[in-house]
């Protein structure tokens, strides 16, 4: 099947469905959050009765998202779950969202993805890996179904396209990316505003977090990678939050001659005692992350993916070591 009979076929169950429940994947990111949004706010400007799921766990949201209001926001199965469509958005795959009543047997489930290893879960798939982003695939769908792009649904997508395409410098951004940006600035979308939100307004402790960060990093095999850590301690004293880790791996990305950047944060609460929350970037397509994600239990984009693992920070950077090692050109 095309992507193109796939779009098709998505479209035709949206305009059929009439009560739905959106999702996405667990620890969402500026495309997960964007992408539910966004699509929300179409579906409810075209008469749908339209929910969304987020688990409570995942509040507060980051710092960055904060502002955005989630109207019909469920944090529990709504009573009238066997009636609605559920629609996964940028959910590679169905255990990303560890819910026991979103992966129970019979439900009708549209998944809305770009990630290229999407094990395509849904009981309908529109999975598109050359899209910048899902919040492409949804400014898309809004097209098709004749929705008005107003400035409250411009917003979040442009969002999604601006934080999965690395501010318009990852390769994965081509020429439809600065299309759908054109539209969604047309529709009203204000690029500074924007930016300042997600890069410029952010608290000190993040500043904090970044340092201590940053006074760990490693360097292993002539640069090729760049690894970082951060433990319990560093945000006990900081004050910070988990999310603000965000933007850290940007800066270990950003040396020269690093193949992968990789950033170890140890994850918080006394249930996750002892795991590690791995994220890794590449500088290149030579080189696919989520190659190594996936020999770890995760998965993600070729050059943004991430796993997680109990794995002992010294072992574990030997491990990525090698994943990396095996990966170089002769």
């Amino acid at each position: 099947m095309t992507v193109a009979t796939e779009q098709d076929q998505v479209v035709a169950e949206l305009r059929q469905a009439q009560k739905l429940l959106l999702t996405t994947h667990e620890n969402p990111d500026g495309d997960a959050l964007g992408s539910l949004l966004g699509m929300h706010l179409i579906l409810e400007q075209l008469g749908k009765d339209s929910f969304m799921y987020i688990s409570p766990d995942e509040f507060p949201l980051p710092w960055e998202y904060r502002n955005w209001t989630f109207d019909r926001l469920l944090g529990a199965p709504p009573d009238d779950l066997d009636e609605r469509m559920i629609v996964f958005l940028d959910c590679g795959n169905i255990d990303r969202m560890p819910v026991d009543f979103l992966q129970r047997e019979g439900l009708h489930i549209l998944n809305i993805d770009h990630h290229h290893d999407n094990t395509r879960f849904g009981t309908v798939n529109l999975v598109v890996p050359d899209a910048s982003c899902t919040a492409e695939i949804v400014w898309r769908l809004a097209k098709e179904l004749g929705a008005d792009l107003t400035p409250e649904i411009a917003e979040p997508l442009y969002t999604g396209l601006v934080t999965d395409t690395g501010r318009f410098m990852y390769e994965n951004t081509g020429v439809e990316a600065h299309r759908m940006a054109a539209d969604l600035i047309t529709a009203g979308v204000e690029p500074r505003r924007v930016s300042r939100r997600l890069y410029e307004d952010l608290p000190f402790s993040r500043l904090e977090l970044l340092q201590r960060a940053l006074a760990t990093v490693e360097r292993h095999d002539h640069g090729a990678l760049t690894v970082a850590h951060l433990v319990k301690r560093d945000y006990e004293e900081t004050g910070a939050l988990e999310t603000d880790s965000e933007g850290v791996i940007d800066h270990l990305r950003a040396v020269q001659g690093t193949q992968v950047a990789a950033l170890v944060r140890e994850l918080l609460g006394e249930d996750r005692g002892g795991l590690r929350k791995v994220s890794l970037r590449a500088t290149s397509r030579s080189m696919d992350v989520s190659r190594i994600a996936r020999a770890y239990g995760g998965g993600g984009h070729t050059q943004a993916a991430g796993f997680t693992t109990d794995i002992p920070y010294p072992e574990l950077v030997e491990g990525l070591r090698r994943q990396v090692r095996e990966q170089l050109p002769e």
